[in-house]
């Protein structure tokens, strides 16, 4: 199979095991923002923030370490059984020590939510950990069906807890819990990969190795936090909690952005490492860089043309001020996604600490602008701020990337669209209905042209299959 056909049948894959988990939050944001008071769901929205926070400073990131690993030794069991039962162990206690210290220091809540907390912390760490080691071995589709199971329970879990016995930001709570339980017990499980866990198996020559290629990572995905996450823990501190939900609620509608980066992302890194000792490769990854950019491009203008209508079906209650911010959280998780594939390289490349510093700079921008402007323009501070820092992030990534694996790069059509939806951004402000209209048929033309070769791919291999 051609390297392109590989790419689109893991992308297809995965797709499934990112498609639903999103789905399952879409469900579930009604009900949420429904029945939820919005310091309720400001709460549980900094829940999941603060764990997504602490998990890579906690493991060092090693999770990561077990996907690059093990793509290299997919036919060697014993060194594989080496790498999952060293990131397992190491993994594993100190989070375990981690959430000890956690559930003493921890003062301002219940005892139930603080030890659900901490459940929800340790299965969230063993998820990770088990879905990277299946990715790592090739099983992409054992990871997708984790992920609906995953989506499946905690969908029904909100609609039974919080909607139907009115269990609120408790029952919120439990809904996460059950679907990381769902996670790990089919991946550990259903899947087979407890076999490959042994304390004998544990190298601590292996550990150091693995260390040394996951380490560096810890600021980056620290510094991705701030980016993503701190906006929200400032927005509470100047705005309150309130508004926290409000920026929350808007940003749920992006996050369809993130979706298709995030599933393409998965797969472009594995076929990203198995091309990099290729003599093709800088074509290949030219190439793939128009098509991904295209392809985001044309999604965000089609979002931001129809985001007025997402945002009344998606949103229930008094979220209304959050839709202004829809339009200019799109454009910077377009660029975040651009960025993210050049990261794909730095991976390929094993130059992990290339992609720490890129995005402890781009961290510092977001940092500088929210503290700066959230107190003068509120909201609007934090979205540009996402927006500046991810479009650093792209451009950056774009010319250092240069330093060790050259690519053709077409700067003016990148400007000319980049242009095109920030005069979408601009028309996304007015809530009169022309305004609006016109950026939902400029949204249909921009996704139409920028995406023809990736709609007419798709048509083809989808009439092939019919005919075959």
């Amino acid at each position: 199979m051609s390297r392109e056909g590989a790419l689109l049948k893991n992308i297809a894959v995965l797709a499934i095991g990112t498609f639903l988990p999103k789905l399952a939050t879409f469900v579930t944001l009604p009900i949420l923002t429904g029945c939820l008071t919005k310091e309720d769901y400001g709460t549980y929205d900094l829940v999941i923030v603060l764990v997504s926070l602490f998990l890579p400073a906690v493991t060092l990131q090693i999770q990561t370490a077990a996907f690059r690993f093990l793509i290299d030794c997919r036919d060697d069991e014993k060194r594989c059984c080496g790498i999952i039962s060293t990131i397992f162990v190491f993994a594993v206690t100190l989070s375990l020590v981690a959430t000890v210290i956690f559930f003493f220091v921890w003062q301002e809540s219940s005892t139930a939510v603080k030890a659900l907390v901490c459940v929800y912390f340790i299965l969230d760490i063993v998820a990770e950990i088990s879905k990277q080691c299946i990715r790592g071995l090739g099983q992409n589709l054992k990871y997708s069906v984790s992920a609906i199971a995953g989506a499946v329970v905690q969908m029904a879990l909100a609609v039974v807890l919080v909607l139907f016995m009115g269990l609120g930001f408790m029952g919120s709570l439990i809904a996460l819990t059950g679907s990381e339980l769902a996670i790990v017990f089919y991946l550990l499980f259903g899947t087979g990969i407890f076999r490959f866990i042994s304390l004998r198996d544990c190298r601590i020559n292996l550990l150091k190795e693995l260390l040394s290629y996951s380490w560096p990572m810890v600021p980056n995905s620290m510094s991705m936090w701030v980016m993503r996450m701190s906006n929200r823990l400032l927005i509470t501190m100047f705005m309150g909690v309130a508004a926290n939900a409000v920026f929350a609620a808007a940003y749920k509608i992006p996050q369809l952005i993130t979706l298709a980066q995030s599933t393409f992302t998965m797969a472009w890194q594995e076929s990203a490492s198995l091309t990099a000792g290729d003599d093709d490769k800088e074509t290949y990854y030219t190439h793939m860089h128009g098509l991904v950019f295209d392809f985001l491009a044309g999604s965000a203008a089609l979002l931001i043309g129809i985001c007025p209508a997402l945002f009344a079906l998606l949103v229930r209650g008094d979220y209304g001020e959050g839709l202004a911010q829809v339009p200019i959280l799109i454009v910077g998780n377009l660029f975040y996604g651009m960025s993210a594939y050049i990261g794909g390289i730095y991976v390929a490349f094993l130059k992990t600490k290339s992609v720490g510093v890129t995005t402890i700079i781009a961290a510092v921008i977001n940092v500088v602008i929210d503290l700066t402007f959230i107190p003068l323009i509120g909201l609007y501070a934090a979205s540009l701020a996402l927006l500046v820092s991810y479009l650093f992030l792209w451009v950056y990534r774009m010319l250092n990337v240069q330093k060790f694996q050259p690519m053709g790069l077409d700067w003016n059509r990148y400007v000319v669209v980049v242009l095109v939806l920030v005069a979408m951004v601009a028309l996304g402000q007015c809530g009169d209905f022309v305004p609006r209209l016109a950026n939902a048929l400029l949204g249909v033309l921009v996704f139409c042209v920028l995406c023809r070769e990736t709609i007419a791919s798709i048509f083809k291999v989808a009439v092939a299959k019919i005919k075959g």
